[in-house]
């Protein structure tokens, strides 16, 4: 396996300080056959709406700046099909179906949200129907690139520049657990060894390398949920970045 097969769940935002955490579902990530949504499109506003959850999900926090690059058809279609006002009810954890999608410009400036919709090129690789999402605050910036796919599903290619392609084709009787780290001697070993000494094991492990800001992204399978200490304390160890688990997204 390769980083593009790891898989992402369909997320549900628990607030914590610093981590999402929540065990993997029966249900597949945005893996859902004729969404109930606001309409009027499943891959123009269902997907859409799926993609800014999966990326406030990641981001952890609601930003307060947002800036959407619209590719393909996404870039041509969105104010009329309302994509605009799915991406932005996702990054405020509107699901697909939440009626609030369609007063998302409203909802944005009464929590003083910054946000930008930019039609752009993406290259010649990218589906039709995707998106650059980044979002800021104070504290920090996170990028995400998603595609949606038809059917209200949805595809995440890039988180910070990592190349990934989460989707919900893996082992669903797992946990999943995102860790970026510094590129330094020893990172993976104590990421895996503070699982270990936890008593969790590991049934899946790929990591990437972003060779121009030289950080690592690791994506890992593990069969037990890690506790919210257990999840502050790994994101606290030197050289962790953010740490990350993933549950699935309200439909």
């Amino acid at each position: 396996m390769t980083c593009k097969d790891i898989l992402a769940k369909k997320i549900v935002l628990v607030h914590t300080p610093g981590a999402l955490q929540a065990p993997m579902s029966t249900f597949s990530l945005f893996d859902i056959a004729g969404p109930i949504m606001v309409g009027p499109s499943s891959s123009h506003t269902a997907g859409a709406a799926k993609i800014g959850q999966f990326a406030r999900a990641i981001f952890d926090s609601t930003p307060t700046k947002a800036h959407f690059l619209l590719h393909g058809s996404f870039g041509e279609v969105y104010k009329g099909h309302a994509t605009d006002r799915a991406l932005l009810g996702g990054i405020m954890k509107f699901a697909p179906n939440d009626g609030r999608i369609k007063e998302a410009f409203e909802v944005a400036k009464e929590k003083k949200i910054k946000y930008a919709f930019e039609p752009g090129n993406l290259g010649s690789g990218y589906h039709p129907n995707s998106v650059r999402i980044t979002l800021e605050n104070k504290k920090r910036s996170m990028t995400i690139v998603g595609s949606s796919i038809g059917g209200g599903n949805v595809i995440i290619i890039q988180i910070n520049g990592f190349d990934v392609h989460l989707t919900g084709n893996s082992a669903e009787q797992y946990f999943t657990l995102v860790v970026q780290n510094e590129n330094l001697p020893g990172m993976l070993a104590k990421i895996t060894g503070f699982l270990g000494n936890k008593g969790i094991r590991i049934v899946n492990m790929q990591s990437c390398y972003l060779a121009l800001e030289n950080k690592v992204l690791s994506v890992l399978s593990i069969e037990k949920a890690l506790t919210l200490k257990e999840i502050l304390d790994l994101e606290s160890e030197d050289g962790i970045l953010f740490v990350r688990t993933l549950n699935k997204l309200a439909q």
